[in-house]
């Protein structure tokens, strides 16, 4: 990798930051405190199968997600659509479509899951992120990833195989951007230099969650992090979150300073009206069918493992997605309630 460290001025701003880097934070802090574990929801609601008719009323659920207290609604990140893959996420450009969450909400943190900075020049990444930071009140919580579709590599006359160099590249020169004071990059992704980069973000950084190793090693992985998005591990059996456990204690063992730094983890869910159906694994352990106690039983195995945010999607579920997600409200989120942080900023723009 080369690129010039040249925001000396702010040297902090080019590694990750532990959680008081975030206090004034109102998408963070909404979500992630030590010992605590809150709950999101994952977009679609519903799975693309050639039709965007599925999406229609979405953002009204959306704005109901935000209503009933959700800590957070996330997004895809899914340029193109693969027919061998067959996940189109939610369809629209996750930074757009935020953007008009952003206006349809007045308190859930708004997150990607995760967006490919591999794919894109971080001037274009910054300016989206920052943009969305401001126009939500500093609720934008970034999830980022090195990406894992082939077809899209080529699409974009890039080498999968260097998406790994491309990703650490693109984090730094991301967080130079967006670091206060004008930036001095000198890049093989581009050089800066007399130009100032504007919007800076609402609240000083925006949070970068690493999804999984992105083709980093665990101690990068330790030290770049605002926090870890992972896969749960088995969901149906109490030896998932065991598993889960023993994975972040070994990433926090390697965090700089030792400072608290959120764990995330995500599950398909088909909850059923029966409250006492088991955990039962579909589509090879793809999908959780369970009841609300045993997916409220997940939900404390998880956060007794250390993690502090779940985040939930249901577009493979057999139920209307209005229906679980007002008993997720009712039944399952006054267990594991959002967290009472700064309010988001005024959004006078």
């Amino acid at each position: 990798m080369n690129i010039a460290a040249t925001t000396a001025h702010h040297p902090t701003f080019l590694s990750g930051a532990s959680s008081d880097a975030f206090a004034k934070h109102p998408g963070y802090r909404r979500m992630f405190a030590p010992d605590r574990l809150t709950i999101g929801i994952f977009l679609p609601l519903r799975f693309y199968r050639g039709d965007m008719s599925v999406l229609e009323g979405q953002a009204d659920l959306v704005t109901e997600i935000d209503r009933r207290g959700f800590a957070a609604v996330w997004v895809r990140d899914v340029p193109l659509f693969d027919p061998n893959f067959g996940d189109a996420g939610q369809l629209f450009d996750p930074f757009t479509y935020l953007s008009y969450l952003a206006a349809r909400t007045d308190k859930v943190a708004l997150a990607t899951g995760s967006a490919v900075f591999s794919l894109r020049h971080p001037i274009d990444l910054a300016k989206a992120a920052t943009t969305i930071d401001r126009l939500s009140g500093g609720r934008l919580v970034l999830g980022i990833a090195s990406g894992d579709r082939p077809v899209e590599f080529p699409a974009y006359g890039l080498d999968m195989d260097g998406r790994g160099e491309r990703f650490a590249e693109t984090v730094a020169y991301f967080r130079q951007l967006i670091a206060p004071g004008r930036p001095v990059i000198r890049s093989s992704l581009g050089t800066i230099e007399g130009v100032d980069f504007l919007p800076k973000p609402a609240i000083g950084r925006i949070p970068l969650i690493i999804t999984g190793s992105s083709r980093q090693s665990p101690s990068w992985v330790a030290e770049h992090a605002d926090g870890w998005l992972t896969y749960p591990q088995p969901t149906h059996i109490p030896e998932g979150p065991k598993r889960l456990a023993q994975n972040i204690l070994s990433w926090r063992n390697q965090i700089p300073g030792a400072g608290f730094r959120p764990h995330m983890t995500n599950e398909w869910l088909d909850l059923v009206d029966d409250p006492d159906f088991p955990r039962t694994p579909l589509r090879g352990g793809f999908v959780l069918r369970t009841g609300r106690k045993g997916l409220i039983d997940l939900l404390g195995e998880w956060q007794e493992a250390g993690v502090n945010h779940a985040a939930l999607g249901m577009q493979f579920a057999e139920r209307p997605a209005s229906d679980i997600i007002q008993e997720l409200a009712e039944e399952v989120l006054p267990l594991f309630p959002s967290l009472e942080g700064p309010a988001p900023l005024p959004v006078p723009w």
